[in-house]
């Protein structure tokens, strides 16, 4: 480890996959849910164990990723992290205030939980994602600004490389974006409209300028490919992200009251919207390909392809199958939309922490630059084990829609909504059998860091 204060992103690593696994659990709920409404119904409502399963979502990944900053900032700047004791500080102010979150969601009723955190002075909350008290949408903004403050700094004082202005860029804009979640119109139309604007362009707009910045450090470490060749693929991926993320947010305008020709705009630009991670896969496997010598470090070599691919077929190929309009008049508010965010969200988010967390852990645990090979060999089943799984959660999630949408909408003799659910009922319990094998695959993640291989 280059830097002593890159040691500072391990309890982040450790926390963010802590809370992965609750997560997973809730997810689990929720689908059990699904098939048995009656499943734990009177201790977590379904409404409640959903909110809890997506906040965990943003939570987990928020630490992952300023993790993933605390690590190569320093190695990227060639300079210790600015303030190291400011970063374990922010570390436990950040849990804290989550760990209380998530108590209140599952121990308050939630109007009694926006009463006593004063939204009725400012009202902030109640919106998908968005749910997170006014006076914590205040502590993580408090938070984040500490974090970009210390980063920012360490890159100011140090070297400036692609990959951290790169990085910065799409962490201040995560911060700017979530300033909108302050503003709360009573009008459901601008509401919906500056909403998309905060989850929209997080997810597909400056999400992918801090997913594409990790993957070239990771692959720039593993391969000791030339940093031009890195740095000039990374930039053509955060130029191409900006304009189709940004453009391609119209594909939210088209059911919510705003002007029609949304519909046109909307469908044009989310028709380019897969280019960015295309251009991601080929930059994957160009650079690996390229690499002369087998990296030492396989299991994080197998993430970096993982994340390549399913990122595109999750955001790019799922996310295009709806974006269109006149195909999104009949799937919007379906199992669809379900299916391309369970792979999006893993394949672009999840696996990317994932993958540096794999090449970093060893190292930061005084393990040179790889896990022993039986680890290795055990953590590379534990990616197969998620991959493929996920991959069936949304295959099942996806015919579910599709026949949600014929039954629904497209048949002649239309059913109703429950109707419907009770003819695609046999998906959801294959779904679930298939979230139950993707949480053994994250234990066997887990595991795979506690084995020496000695034996």
């Amino acid at each position: 480890m280059p830097y002593s204060s890159q040691a500072v992103a391990k309890p982040y690593f450790i926390a963010a996959i802590a809370l992965f696994v609750m997560q997973v659990l809730f997810g689990l709920l929720v689908g059990l849910q699904y098939v048995a409404g009656n499943a734990l119904y009177l201790d977590i409502p379904f409404n409640v164990a959903r909110m809890v399963h997506t906040n965990l979502l943003f939570i987990w990944l928020s630490f992952g990723l300023m993790g993933a900053a605390y690590y190569l900032v320093p190695e990227e700047a060639e300079k210790e992290l600015h303030n190291p004791k400011l970063a374990k500080i922010l570390f436990w102010v950040f849990l804290i205030g989550c760990i209380l979150t998530i108590v209140g969601y599952l121990w308050l009723p939630y109007a009694k939980l926006a009463e006593i955190t004063g939204n009725l002075f400012f009202p902030t909350i109640g919106r998908e994602f968005l749910e997170q008290p006014t006076i914590i949408k205040v502590g993580i903004v408090i938070v984040v600004m500490g974090f970009l403050y210390n980063v920012g700094m360490t890159v100011f004082f140090g070297r400036k490389t692609a990959i951290n202005i790169v990085l910065l860029t799409g962490m201040i804009g995560l911060l700017l974006l979530f300033l909108l979640a302050f503003y709360n119109p009573s009008n459901l139309v601008l509401d919906k409209y500056y909403w998309s604007w905060i989850i929209h362009l997080w997810l597909e707009g400056v999400g992918e300028l801090i997913m594409g910045a990790i993957l070239a450090f990771v692959l720039y470490k593993i391969t000791g490919a030339d940093r031009e060749n890195i740095e000039t693929w990374l930039y053509v991926i955060a130029a191409s992200a900006l304009i189709t993320g940004i453009l391609g947010t119209g594909h939210n305008y088209y059911w919510i009251g705003t002007p029609t020709y949304w519909q046109w705009w909307g469908s044009i630009f989310s028709f380019i919207q897969p280019i960015p991670f295309f251009i991601m896969t080929l930059f994957t496997f160009y650079i690996l390909n390229r690499c002369l010598n087998p990296p030492e470090n396989k299991a994080a070599t197998l993430w970096a392809y993982g994340t390549a691919v399913m990122a595109f077929l999750g955001a790019g190929v799922w996310g295009f199958l709806h974006a269109l309009a006149p195909i999104n008049y009949y799937t919007h508010g379906t199992q669809m939309t379900a299916a391309h965010a369970h792979l999006a969200f893993f394949g672009t988010y999840a696996m990317i922490i994932l993958t540096l967390i794999s090449y970093a852990m060893p190292i930061l645990r005084g393990r040179s630059v790889a896990n022993s090979p039986l680890s290795q060999v055990i953590e590379i089943w534990s990616f197969w084990l998620m991959s493929v799984s996920m991959i069936f959660v949304t295959l099942f999630i996806t015919a579910a829609g599709m026949m949600q949408i014929y039954l629904q909408r497209v048949s002649q003799t239309p059913m109703s909504f429950m109707e419907v659910q009770d003819k695609i009922v046999i998906f959801y319990w294959l779904r679930e059998i298939a979230g139950l094998i993707f949480f053994i695959g994250l234990i066997v993640y887990i595991a795979s860091f506690f084995i020496s291989g000695k034996k």
